[in-house]
């Protein structure tokens, strides 16, 4: 910058002395960085954070965990916007039709980003319309059980299943399609063994009937509410999917631990998402941004109060290639196991 600037002085009292080429350089650095620091501070515009599920639930207390700090880093008032619908799908275009110009943020996952266009046939998007500006927190899931299953960890459970012949262990999930849907169908498609899906319309009335024993397992991200369901012995806890066990369930074995999935690791992440065609100044400044904003300790504070984890500090590149592997894999489970789009 004090580079260029210099150029361009010189440029003004000595035009004919400067070299086009470097005066060309200069004066698109300088632009670029001009459009950086004026591209999200239009007069009396706000930015939106689009959150694809109704206020009230964790994705939404993530968000306005995070908007404030986000706001403040950027120097801008920062809303939290929802709009719930075909798992996610709805917000996820909405952003998609607004202009890319930095104003509507989308806080995704791999629920909506990477899985609704591989489930709804309906969905219009493909994921590469989305650009991974930066994971702002990751989860611990874990595979719940009825507290009577006659098994206490997953090892057990593929060996159970295995036994049970016509008579299938059932799972539930948030849906078709879902993330923890696509879990349970992988490690089935992995161990040869068959198990009978049981799709609910969200988490409590799921872990209500395992309470229950309606259902006998699930792979479900962890709440405190679950763990109170564990401490009570209505439910038991035979897993976790992180590659190594989580600080808050150190109890709790990693699947990959065990013999019959070794190695075997999953997350669910959330992050901040914008359309493909954002300038990359804007990029630039929302990535700082959010890096800032992630530092707040209340923001931690807030996050872990939802059993959740700030992420990991990653540049724009490692952003874009852990969105890239992640789309990946997800699309080669839902190949493995002959996913359909309904």
């Amino acid at each position: 910058m004090i580079w260029c600037t210099a150029v361009c002085t010189d440029f003004i009292n000595h035009g004919d002395k400067i070299p086009m080429n470097m005066l060309r350089k200069c004066m698109a650095l300088l632009a670029g960085l001009l459009l950086a620091g004026s591209a999200l501070a239009q007069a009396g515009k706000v930015v939106s954070l689009m959150v694809p599920y109704p206020a009230g639930g964790p994705s939404d207390a993530l968000a306005r965990a995070f908007n404030v700090p986000l706001g403040k880093a950027l120097g801008q008032q920062v809303i939290v916007e929802n709009l719930g619908g075909a798992t996610g799908a709805i917000a996820a275009q909405k952003v998609l039709s607004t202009p890319a110009d930095g104003h509507y943020l989308f806080q995704g996952s791999p629920n909506e980003a990477i899985l609704a266009p591989l489930v709804n046939a309906a969905v219009r998007f493909k994921t590469e319309d989305f650009r991974l500006v930066h994971p702002l927190s990751t989860n611990d899931m874990v595979i719940v059980a009825r507290k009577d299953l006659p098994a206490s960890n997953v090892d057990e459970l593929i060996a159970l299943a295995r036994k049970t012949g016509d008579k299938p262990l059932s799972y539930g999930s948030v849906g078709v399609g879902s993330l923890y849907h696509l879990i349970v169908e992988d490690i089935q498609h992995r161990k040869g063994v068959k198990f009978i899906h049981a799709p609910y319309k969200g988490n409590a009335p799921l872990l209500q009937d395992m309470g229950g024993g309606a259902v006998d397992f699930a792979v479900l991200v962890y709440s405190a509410g679950m763990g109170a369901l564990v401490d009570q012995g209505r439910l038991k806890l035979l897993g976790q999917l992180g590659a190594q066990r989580s600080e808050q369930l150190r109890n709790v074995p990693a699947v990959g631990e065990g013999k019959e999935l070794p190695g075997y690791a999953n997350q669910i992440w959330a992050g901040l998402m914008v359309p493909r065609a954002t300038p990359e100044p804007v990029v630039e400044q929302l990535h700082k941004a959010i890096q800032t904003a992630l530092k707040d300790p209340q923001v931690r504070t807030a996050f872990e109060a939802q059993s959740g984890h700030v992420a990991q500090p990653m540049g724009l590149k490692e952003a874009a290639d852990f969105f890239a592997a992640e789309t990946a894999r997800y699309r080669e489970i839902a190949r493995a196991i002959d996913l359909q789009p309904q």
